[in-house]
């Protein structure tokens, strides 16, 4: 099976290359990688360049293309729009429209900042879109166009939140930096969602091609969090797994204490049941999965490789 993986020097790309299975239903895996940059056996490709996108497509001709490459600086996409239009939304457009003429299938990533977080209870896949700022409504446009150019059998989109991993720029490592640094931090009390490490969101990734499930699906940890809950885990387990030595306190402000270009959902905790009976996948509560994350850092750090 010929798999193309597109942002594979993100976050989640690094993780779904190091979990890629070696055959998939009894076919080896054949995994295109494609980088900004490239190198490193990765081929280069800017998503914001639709032509390429298409071209990359036509020359692979790959069974399934993950979408896992993004514009995901949601402040800086208030001051960006075109750019985060073009990578977000006219790239998986693009990308569906080649896979269409090659019968291809897409797995494209999206997110929980498609919903406005106003109905204070978990979002199911099948509810509209009511996307609050340029990030979450250029992810939106880019489910729009794939589904307009595939047959609804050839396509899923995954919706996910907060993602976060040992590598990469995430809120995780952010935060053991700052509490290293600093005595005391505030973190924003009021928005609520769900933790997801890019483990388990890698093996859920699989599971869809391994099945070749369609549709639309969310997946989260298990479990929620407002971002003061996810900081104060993090330092607790930061500490017990000796990353944190004597981190910083951990003080709640509000939304409006810290004021930010783009307007975030309040509550945007993703409804995974469907999907976790879909795919046959059991639930891990976010901060079991933190433990996990921390303990891996934890060893590589004391490797003596490193």
């Amino acid at each position: 099976m010929k798999v193309i993986l597109t942002g594979g020097a993100g976050q989640l790309g690094q993780a779904l290359r190091r979990s890629a299975p070696a055959a998939i239903a009894g076919t080896a895996v054949q995994l295109i990688t494609t980088t900004r940059s490239g190198g490193e056996g990765t081929i280069a490709l800017d998503l914001a360049d639709a032509e390429a996108c298409r071209a990359l497509v036509q020359q692979h001709q790959p069974d399934w293309l993950i979408n896992a490459g993004a514009y995901t600086a949601v402040d800086k996409a208030e001051s960006e729009p075109e750019l985060a239009h073009a990578v977000n939304a006219q790239a998986p457009g693009a990308m569906a429209e080649a896979l269409a003429a090659t019968g291809g299938r897409l797995l494209q990533l999206s997110t929980d900042f498609v919903f406005n977080g106003a109905q204070g209870s978990p979002y199911r896949p099948d509810q509209p879109m009511h996307p609050l700022g340029v990030y979450g409504a250029s992810k939106a446009a880019g489910e729009a166009s794939a589904a307009s150019a595939l047959a609804p059998e050839r396509l899923c989109i995954l919706r996910t939140s907060w993602v976060y991993g040992p590598v990469g720029k995430n809120f995780l490592l952010t935060m053991l930096r700052l509490m290293a640094q600093r005595e005391q931090l505030g973190v924003v009390a009021d928005q609520v969602g769900c933790p997801t490490s890019t483990a388990g969101l890698a093996g859920a990734c699989w599971t869809v091609l391994e099945q070749g499930t369609s549709g639309t699906l969310h997946w989260s940890d298990a479990g929620a969090a407002s971002w003061y809950d996810f900081a104060v885990a993090i330092a607790e387990l930061g500490q017990a797994t000796g990353l944190l030595s004597n981190p910083a306190r951990i003080q709640p402000i509000t939304t409006a204490d810290y004021p930010t270009p783009a307007q975030r959902p309040s509550y945007s905790l993703l409804d995974c049941t469907a999907t976790r009976e879909t795919l046959g996948l059991e639930a891990v509560h976010w901060r079991q999965a933190l433990q996990q994350v921390l303990g891996h850092i934890a060893s590589s750090q004391a490797s003596p490789s490193l």
